[in-house]
Formats: C-alpha cells, structure tokens, sequence
C-alpha cells in the first residue's frame, strides 16, 4: 500500500465516521483530506530512505509510520496557521479559511466568521495529530519497537509545541538582548528540526532494527538540515516568490515574526528603519519592497543565506562521516540541493 492510499484510507475511514454527526463535520474532514494531499511528502521519503538504508523490508509497515509522520505534519500545519490567523496555504483557502467562508455564507457576523474557522482549525489539527500515533502504533511492528517508535513521537511533539510557543513569545517585543539571535535559531531547532528532519531519520531507522546510538547520530544530521531548511523557509517568507512556494511574502512581517532574518537586522544600522514596517498589519507590497532592499543593503538576507548554507553543508559532512547507505546519502544531498536552490 502506498503512503497516498494509506492516507486516503485514513481520511476515507473518518469520512465514514462523520457521516452521522452533520455537514459541517463531514467538511471538517473533507477539509482535512485536502490538507494532508497538499505537502512535499519529504518527511516520509526520508523516513523510507532511512528505513531502507537500515535493511529494512516491509514496506507496507513501513508505510504507516510514513502515513503516521505526513500526518504529524499535518497537524503541526493547521494548528500553525491557526496560531498566525492565515486563512491560506499554498496557495489554496485552508481549513479555518473554509470554515470561515462556511460562515459567511450564513450571514454570521464578523467575530463568529473567525471564531468558527478558528475551531475547525484546532479540531482539524486535533483530529490529524491522533491519526499521526494511531498509525504509528498500529503499524505492526515488534511492541519494544513500536514503544521506541511512540517515544520518539512523544519526544517530537514536545519539542515542536515548545518550539512554538517561544517562536510566539518571542515575537511579543522586549527580546533586545545580545543573544536573541541564538534563542531564534534555537526555537527554529524545536520548532521545524525535530520534527521534519530527525524524527523521519530517526524512525525509519528504528524501524529497520538500528541501535539507539545509531539513531543518535542520524538525529544530528537531521537535526542540522533541519535548521538549514528553516532558515531557508525564513528568506521565502520575506523574499519568495507566492506563486512558487504559495507562501505569503507579507505575513511574516505583518506578525512581526522574529526570524533570524530580523534578529540580525536589529543589530545593523539600518534597523531604525526596518522596525517601523515589521508588525504593520498594514503593510503593502511597496513598502514590503522597500524593506527588502533594506535588509538586503545591511547584510542580514546574505548572512541568513550563508547561516543556511553553514547547517546544510555540516549535515551532509556528518552524514559522510556515518558513511550513510548511497541511496540515504542521496535522498539527504538532494534534499539539501533543493533547499539552498529555493533561497538563491
């Protein structure tokens, strides 16, 4: 089975189980099925190309946890743009955004408009987030596996929901101090490594029968890929094109969002200028060029980019050093030529 036919099952099954409980559910999980069509899928190639490299073979076991881990990103997906407010992802309306229009459509006033979208977001994220562990544990791995597998899961949402909750606090003001650079790129770490790149890694190896030690190593490749892939989606998020990537170029200075983009750029001369446009909810895309060109002209969109570059080219240097198998090794060396082709 396939990892679409896997997902496909899952969102059909909850379809079956929503039919009884009314329209807006059985969309609720329409919407979901949505959600879970529209990633890269990366997560799982990781985890299978991992899993593979390991000796492992049964791809049909494997395949859930791969479902289990798309699913996870999922979750991870619709509650993040609940947190920002975005009614948009890729491009397409998302699930608060559908649930809102949902509302509109039935003349609710404007505050019930977004509190109805903003429930079917945690919902929809709740729901995905439960999908994610019951793939897993039912995957039909060995039961000392299957825990290894759970506490590795347990350990990624711990990490990721305490990554953003910094990434929130820290962009609440009053984060002047002289290391507020460090505390991005480490709440980047919790919030996108973890999950994305060293839980993939990491459980298709456990899978395949690997020792813990071994996992510890590949969660350091992954772990510094994984903040080389968030430092690159920082520069999309203010120089990408939407077209390409279906990510705003405006939200993440309309948030105030502290990126490292803008940490460096609080530390340059040219910041008096810049901060009077980051967290302007008002912000167009003029004046958004205008910032652009500052924070090109100070050095921060070329110290960001070399940053990027930095973790990428040190993962790839610790995957060599496993002496990693030649299909994992070119998953990851591919994977690391499209991340740091996106910030050129």
């Amino acid at each position: 089975m396939s990892l679409q036919d896997e997902l496909d099952r899952f969102v059909a099954e909850g379809l079956d189980k929503a039919a009884g409980h009314g329209e807006d559910y059985v969309e609720l999980w329409r919407a979901l099925g949505r959600a879970t069509a529209a990633g890269k899928r990366f997560r799982p190639a990781l985890m299978m190309a991992a899993y593979h490299a390991y000796g492992g073979s049964d791809d049909e076991m494997a395949g859930r946890v791969a479902a289990g881990l798309e699913l996870l990103h999922t979750a991870f997906v619709i509650h993040d743009d609940v947190i920002d407010g975005d009614l948009v992802r890729r491009g397409a309306v998302n699930v608060s955004g559908t649930f809102s229009e949902r509302a509109v459509a039935r003349a609710a006033g404007l505050q019930d408009c977004a509190t109805f979208g903003l429930a079917a977001g945690v919902l929809a994220g709740d729901l995905a987030l439960v999908g994610a562990t019951r793939e897993i544990a039912l995957c039909g791995a060995a039961a000392c596996t299957t825990r290894r597998l759970l506490d590795l899961l347990d350990d990624a949402v711990h990490v990721s929901a305490a990554g953003e909750l910094a990434d929130v606090a820290l962009s609440l003001g009053g984060s002047d101090h002289a290391g507020i650079l460090a505390d991005v790129i480490r709440m980047e770490e919790c919030k996108t490594a973890v999950y994305s790149f060293q839980l993939p890694l990491q459980a298709g190896a456990v899978l395949a029968g690997a020792s813990d030690h071994t996992a510890g190593l590949l969660g350091e490749v992954g772990r510094l890929a994984g903040i080389g892939f968030q430092l690159v989606d920082d520069l999309l998020g203010v120089f990408g094109d939407e077209s390409v990537t279906g990510k705003s170029a405006l939200g993440d200075l309309r948030e105030g969002k502290m990126t490292p983009l803008i940490a460096h750029a609080r530390s340059t001369a040219a910041w008096p200028e810049i901060s009077q446009h980051v967290g302007d909810r008002t912000i167009d895309e003029e004046r958004a060029g205008a910032v652009r060109a500052l924070l090109t002209d100070c050095g921060s969109r070329a110290y960001v980019e070399h940053l990027a570059n930095r973790y990428m080219t040190e993962s790839l240097r610790a995957a060599e050093d496993l002496h990693l198998d030649p299909t994992l090794m070119a998953e990851l060396t591919g994977l690391s030529q499209r991340v740091l082709g996106n910030a050129a």
